[in-house]
């Protein structure tokens, strides 16, 4: 929603609801970033020649860091890869996360040596951090809906095995985080994408420790692929 919506999204969500009252399944959802990230060598730029040096300074290069110019733009354009973009509003965000119909996912890319896009690494941190305990926008259990209910749910009609994710219930499956609400928060950044996030305490997998005492375990891989139809 944030990324292609931008400033239009509270005219884009009244149009999802009203094609939900009709009975669309239709969805959306929202990072907490007031950029997005896509690759430079997409549609989404075919327009962009002669922009300001403003709008060029907006696009960061996911392999360097660097804000890019038109020089730059074009030749990077040329190689192909991953821009982020800034300049999305912060009240614009903050009212997109807060909706109750809107899911919170990160919309994540892959790594490449440490650069991506820090929703990769801190989205649901920060969800919980700054949006929940710094900025009140969502009450505790709202974020945790976002980010553990809505999203299985979504997911269930096409694959069966997401009725048992999401909930904290008997013959769910044990994927669960125990984090301090007090300290929870995303450390990761533009300039460094991979950090960990802080206030992690512990993750299970299936019933297995995979974070313990804040740590990566080593040697567990309890996760299996849910796959449609499954």
């Amino acid at each position: 929603m944030n990324s292609s919506a931008g400033a239009a999204a509270p005219a884009v969500l009244d149009l999802i609801r009203g094609a939900r009252a009709r009975g669309v399944d239709v969805t959306t959802e929202a990072y907490p970033y007031t950029a997005s990230a896509s690759r430079i060598e997409s549609a989404l730029f075919d327009s962009w020649v002669g922009r300001s040096a403003e709008a060029y300074d907006r696009l960061q290069w996911v392999d360097t860091g660097e804000r890019l110019t038109e020089v730059t733009f074009q030749t990077y354009r040329k190689q192909g890869g991953w821009v982020i973009t800034h300049g999305r509003s912060e009240a614009t965000n903050e009212w997109i996360v807060g909706q109750p119909d809107v899911i919170a996912a990160s919309d994540g890319i892959p790594f490449a040596e440490g650069r991506a896009h820090p929703r990769g690494a801190g989205t649901f941190a920060r969800i919980l951090g700054e949006y929940v305990r710094e900025r009140g926008v969502l009450s505790l259990m709202d974020g945790v809906r976002k980010m553990t209910l809505m999203p299985a749910q979504r997911l269930e009609t096409i694959a069966p095995r997401m009725a048992s994710k999401g909930r904290v219930q008997v013959g769910a499956d044990a994927d669960l985080t125990l984090f301090d609400p007090q300290r929870v928060i995303d450390r990761a950044t533009y300039d460094a994408p991979d950090r960990y996030s802080e206030g992690i305490v512990h993750v299970l997998v299936s019933g297995t420790f995979v974070v313990r005492d804040e740590s990566l375990v080593d040697g567990v891989a309890p996760g299996e692929a849910i796959r449609a139809g499954s």
